[in-house]
């Protein structure tokens, strides 16, 4: 009996935990309003920045993270996708068993970590910032669970690093491939060659800008952001 009142005192101490990651202030207030409805007996914690986001994580455990991509790094920082990108890929390396949401107007930018997303052990989904509550708690629920809903980038293109890399650096850098060849240490040849790849992966190739009259480089670069691999 005592071992019983024990137990049920154990499942009455043990709160659904939820961190929801947004700088957006309209949105984040929307979001927890939304979950604390859906889950009125969670903890839910919020944070704005990444700093914010794994100083919490140092001190509590999360069922479900929540989290939306264009977020600034620190306080009084501009919030960027490139931010939200490269904490999400740390995180799944530091936590593999993690659950995640990822609620974000950017769904096309998950693709330049693709593979990661494709390996991680816990639950992960993906709802647009536009879906309907409804739609937007059941993948809550999903990830909660431990399952995958990653249909939103399953018909996007995947680059390896190292290409993304060379679209990064020439496009948001604006760097020469010179240039790019030395940050990468590689030589010149290896980033005209990563290009070329690029360009076949991406569907530009220079028949269809010559009889268009398009510029290659500058059509690589409309087509890496339409496909959300370059902000």
């Amino acid at each position: 009996m005592e071992e019983d009142q024990a137990w049920g005192h154990l499942l009455v101490e043990k709160k659904l935990g939820i961190l929801v990651v947004d700088d957006h202030q309209l949105i984040l207030t929307g979001t927890l309003d939304v979950l604390s409805r859906e889950y009125p007996e969670a903890a839910i914690i919020k944070a704005q920045t990444g700093e914010e986001t794994l100083y919490q994580l140092q001190f509590h455990q999360f069922d479900l993270i929540v989290m939306d991509l264009s977020i600034p790094d620190q306080q009084k920082k501009i919030a960027e996708i490139d931010t939200g990108i490269k904490l999400l890929q740390n995180l799944l390396k530091e936590y593999p068993h993690q659950n995640f949401m990822v609620q974000t107007s950017y769904v096309k930018a998950l693709i330049r970590i693709k593979h990661e997303i494709d390996n991680h052990q816990g639950g992960f989904a993906i709802a647009d910032k536009g879906l309907p509550e409804s739609e937007m708690l059941m993948r809550v629920n999903l990830a909660l669970h431990g399952a995958t809903h990653t249909k939103d980038i399953k018909t996007g293109i995947e680059l390896k690093p190292e290409w993304l890399e060379v679209l990064r650096l020439a496009f948001e850098e604006s760097l020469t491939d010179k240039a790019i060849a030395e940050r990468m240490y590689k030589s010149e040849r290896a980033v005209r060659t990563y290009w070329t790849k690029i360009q076949d992966v991406l569907g530009v190739y220079p028949e269809d800008c010559k009889q268009g009259g398009k510029n290659m480089r500058i059509q690589t670069e409309v087509r890496s952001r339409e496909e959300g691999l370059i902000d």
